[in-house]
């Protein structure tokens, strides 16, 4: 009991501090986003209303911006989960020489601002940008791909600014894979294939379900790169709630989105996490 004890008092300041800078705060936007908004006139008081809910699953525009950043964190994940598996195994289990610089090329863009890579994007994807004219000089395409202000530019963006967190994870996950594990499967007539898919996959799991949470909240809640890759029509959650607090004042209403997809984004985490430690036999 007194260990228990010792536990909690050691994990009080980090809990104190987790509920004040995150959980109260969200609380806080609970009455906010059933208050009524009114334009010209602003917050209406003492008058409560669904309508900002309501609004969010039955208003086409909404709507759209929902599943399309839905949809983002997904695809974000997954590309950063594919490319970012064999640069792990890689470190992890390559050439030990190759092992630090490596891992010095996937923490580099870390030490970059976000602002400044989300620049570098626009020069590489815009209309006259590098790649465009590359293909175009080649004679591969005749005119310029729209790959900005759309779904093909902020995946690009966010899955190069996102993938070393989800590498970084990985890399914990495989070296925690014991080598003896896989060597008694390859005894016992397993392929390399096999002991992959059905030990190594598996064992990794944990560091899979780590890095797939951290990439798709970092994603759905991103505000720099989908505003200046996507532009200011091409709006996801975070961009539409920035414009609903600044620029039409709505708190209301962006307290209602804000929450939202705060709940819808432990929820989807929930039922990943269920469902992956299912997968690997750790539920």
């Amino acid at each position: 009991m007194s260990s228990l004890r010792t536990g909690a008092l050691l994990l009080s300041p980090l809990l104190f501090v987790l509920v004040a800078a995150f959980v109260v705060p969200l609380l806080l936007l609970v009455p906010t986003s059933f208050q009524e908004y009114r334009p010209g006139h602003g917050i209406v008081p003492d008058a409560w209303t669904m309508v900002n809910y309501v609004r969010i699953f039955t208003d086409d525009f909404y709507l759209e911006v929902v599943l399309r950043t839905i949809g983002l964190g997904v695809a974000v994940t997954l590309s950063c989960l594919l490319l970012g598996y064999p640069v792990a195994y890689l470190i992890v289990r390559g050439n030990p020489r190759w092992r630090l610089p490596l891992t010095l090329l996937v923490i580099f863009p870390l030490m970059l601002n976000l602002v400044v890579r989300s620049f570098g994007w626009i020069v590489l994807l815009t209309n006259r940008g590098v790649v465009n004219n590359l293909l175009i000089d080649l004679g591969l395409i005749g005119q310029p791909l729209k790959l900005m202000f759309n779904m093909t530019g902020l995946l690009i963006g966010l899955t190069h600014i996102y993938l070393p967190f989800m590498v970084l994870m990985l890399v914990a996950a495989l070296q925690n894979v014991p080598r003896d594990v896989e060597a008694a499967a390859a005894t016992l007539g397993s392929s390399r294939l096999h002991v992959f898919r059905a030990v190594t996959l598996p064992l990794t799991a944990p560091g899979i379900i780590a890095g797939s949470i951290l990439v798709f909240v970092l994603t759905i809640s991103a505000l720099v790169t989908p505003r200046m890759l996507g532009g200011p029509t091409y709006q996801v959650m975070a961009t539409l709630i920035y414009d609903e607090y600044m620029q039409l004042l709505d708190w209301p209403s962006g307290s209602a989105l804000s929450f939202a997809l705060a709940i819808s984004t432990i929820l989807i985490i929930w039922i990943s996490s269920r469902m992956t430690k299912r997968w690997a036999g750790l539920a």
